[in-house]
């Protein structure tokens, strides 16, 4: 049973925009591995607090990310 984990910072997606992620991922999934297999394909999406995830060494929150989205440094 395919099972996707996403995982993000907390506070950086909307409700909305998770769903959109599931919903995409999901599509995916069935697209590669057939129709028969949606009903047992999960897509979960872990969120971590700001400060618990790094990159380079540099650890990020929420509006760390939210600044690179809009084409800014971190």
């Amino acid at each position: 049973m395919p099972l996707v984990t996403i995982d993000v910072i907390k506070d950086v997606f909307t409700p909305k925009q998770k769903q959109q992620m599931i919903d995409k991922v999901t599509a995916a999934m069935i697209e590669v591995e057939g129709e028969n297999m949606r009903g047992v394909t999960t897509v979960r999406i872990q969120e971590f607090e700001g400060g618990n995830w790094a990159i380079g060494g540099k650890a990020l929150s929420a509006a760390d990310v939210q600044a690179i989205a809009k084409g800014r440094a971190a």
